[in-house]
């Protein structure tokens, strides 16, 4: 199946088939394949993402945990924890 995925803030550096990853803007979609029946803990290990990076995730625009099976079509918006002041 093919997802769509954004990752944001310094997530970008996991983007998968980029050779100028460092030139990418945060949320830009790009595409993943994965077998049907995958979760997002499946994508974020295909992209290898530390779990510790990953604060919240979304598909299609709703929060869902890491055991949420995905479809095709879906898209996945990938976020770090974020601090500020």
């Amino acid at each position: 199946m093919r997802l769509r995925v954004k990752l944001f803030a310094f997530l970008t550096r996991y983007r998968v088939g980029d050779a100028h990853r460092e030139n990418l803007s945060s949320g830009t979609p790009f595409e993943v394949d994965l077998p049907e029946g995958a979760t997002l803990a499946d994508l974020l290990r295909a992209l290898q993402v530390p779990d510790e990076e990953v604060k919240m995730t979304f598909v299609n625009g709703l929060a869902q945990p890491e055991d949420w099976q995905l479809k095709d079509g879906d898209e996945v918006g990938i976020f770090p924890p974020i601090a500020g002041g």
